[in-house]
């Protein structure tokens, strides 16, 4: 393919006189066209993850996965960094939320009413229908390549790219038809589960009156959704307000509570993501919320306004055990700002008092290493807790490929190579890093590990797994 397309175009007009030519351009021309629309792009999105907001992903959802019949326990819900208003299932269970729709939705009912509807897409399994769509999709565009194809050889290109391109339309009008169905099928799932479960539904629609708004702004013809995977906005609107209003719990308003922790996560995500001078118009000194406190201290710490961070979160984590999640900000900012001894109090306070969330867990390992890395008595008993703490925090959540860093920083400290190399592994392997690193991790760890221990289990089973996946990328490769 290559050398075809680096000839010049004396040589190209004439190899298209050979009948085998044009058929092999023609095939190649075809499922580039084919592949182009199905192909996701190949976009790294990193994953957000934060005690307070996994804590009420899991509470907020909890009643919607009940309503939906499934496993509370057995879906998750993340986060990912995207300023774009969106949010999406995925095979496996799993629910991911972008930050753009957290900072554009300000009300919980509407963040209530996007979730429900990818809990509809799960509980379907939309995910692992995808392929009833493409199936017929596919069937109509391999037929138009084979006819087009043929025309193009018989010395007809023009008629043969008709073909092509009607066919690749009438594909692509298949496979949106059932895009919209299965659409129109999860708004009215999500309805129903916002009914069920006690929910006014005035933010599902909410949401959709604003992302008609903005198809409007961008004067997306609103007439014709034959080239769309979603119904029009405006029919979603109507459909789901003949269900919603109908509720006993329309227009009740949102949960006190909920809307409280929900207005406090997204303001510390806009303190996170946004600029600082954003932050500090959204939340002014005024505004002394815990969302307010909240963005400003994240502002303030991350261009280098320690003390002023720390002022910021000092009356939230005043109420001690009863707000771990400040104290977790708290020792964050000490830890970041380099004084870890003095982060370490206020983080331990917030493991007991989350009843040991992995994650602050993590960062109170970490405070632990840095701590003892600086010399002194305590060194030698901190790295000790910190080993502690950190295999506790793993046991509960191994996705952390910051905790296996600092475990492996331990356990260099200490001279053991096998079970460094196994965090390696761990922590390379959780990143997507390259599975021939991660397999001489493996194996260096297997080498060293005693035969049959937990941790040479789990060296074999990352060997295995890093080997396979070589073997996938290098066939690939070919």
């Amino acid at each position: 393919m290559a050398t075809m397309l680096g000839r010049t175009g004396a040589e190209l007009r004439a190899l298209w006189h050979r009948p085998s030519a044009r058929l092999a351009y023609a095939l190649l021309a075809l499922l580039l066209l084919f592949a182009q629309p199905l192909a996701a792009p190949a976009q790294a999105q990193s994953i957000l993850r934060d005690a307070e907001t996994e804590a009420f992903f899991r509470d907020v959802a909890r009643p919607l996965k009940e309503a939906a019949g499934l496993d509370p326990r057995a879906v998750t819900i993340g986060l990912v960094s995207d300023t774009s208003i969106n949010a999406f299932a995925m095979l496996g269970q799993q629910v991911y939320i972008h930050s753009g729709l957290i900072i554009a939705a300000e009300d919980v009912r509407m963040f209530q009413g996007v979730l429900a509807h990818e809990l509809g897409h799960v509980a379907a399994g939309h995910a692992v229908r995808w392929g009833e769509g493409m199936g017929p999709a596919s069937g109509i565009s391999l037929l138009s390549m084979v006819l087009g194809a043929a025309a193009i050889a018989a010395g007809a290109p023009d008629a043969g790219m008709a073909v092509l391109m009607a066919g690749q339309q009438a594909a692509m009008g298949k496979l949106f038809a059932f895009s919209r169905e299965q659409e129109s099928r999860t708004d009215q799932a999500g309805a129903a589960y916002l009914n069920a479960a006690g929910v006014d539904g005035w933010g599902m629609i909410e949401f959709f009156r604003r992302l008609q708004g903005d198809e409007f702004r961008l004067a997306i013809p609103q007439n014709n959704e034959y080239a769309r995977t979603h119904p029009l906005t405006g029919n979603r609107i109507v459909a789901l307000e003949h269900v919603l209003k109908s509720s006993p719990h329309w227009g009740k308003g949102p949960d006190p509570a909920l809307q409280a922790r929900y207005a406090r996560i997204r303001g510390k995500l806009i303190g996170y993501i946004s600029p600082a001078e954003v932050t500090f118009s959204a939340y002014p000194p005024s505004d002394q919320s815990d969302a307010g406190h909240m963005a400003r201290a994240y502002a303030f710490h991350k261009t280098g306004r320690h003390a002023e961070a720390l002022a910021e979160i000092a009356p939230l984590a005043a109420r001690g055990a009863a707000d771990p999640y400040a104290l977790e900000l708290k020792g964050q900012i000490l830890l970041e700002s380099g004084r870890p001894e003095e982060a370490i109090a206020p983080l331990r306070l917030a493991v007991e008092a989350s009843r040991h969330e992995p994650l602050i867990a993590s960062m109170l390992g970490h405070a632990l290493v840095q701590a003892a890395e600086r010399g002194g008595p305590q060194a030698e008993a901190q790295m000790a807790e910190a080993e502690t703490v950190l295999r506790n925090a793993l046991a509960r959540d191994r996705d952390n490929p910051f905790a296996w860093l600092q475990l492996g920083i331990i356990y260099e400290r200490r001279g053991d190579e096998a079970r460094a190399a196994l965090a390696t592994a761990e922590r390379v392997s959780l990143m997507g890093g390259d599975p021939r690193v991660v397999g001489r991790a493996a194996q260096v760890a297997l080498a060293g590990l005693p035969r049959g221990s937990p941790d040479h289990v789990r060296a074999q089973d990352i060997a295995l797994a890093s080997a396979a996946e070589a073997e996938r990328s290098k066939k690939q490769r070919r």
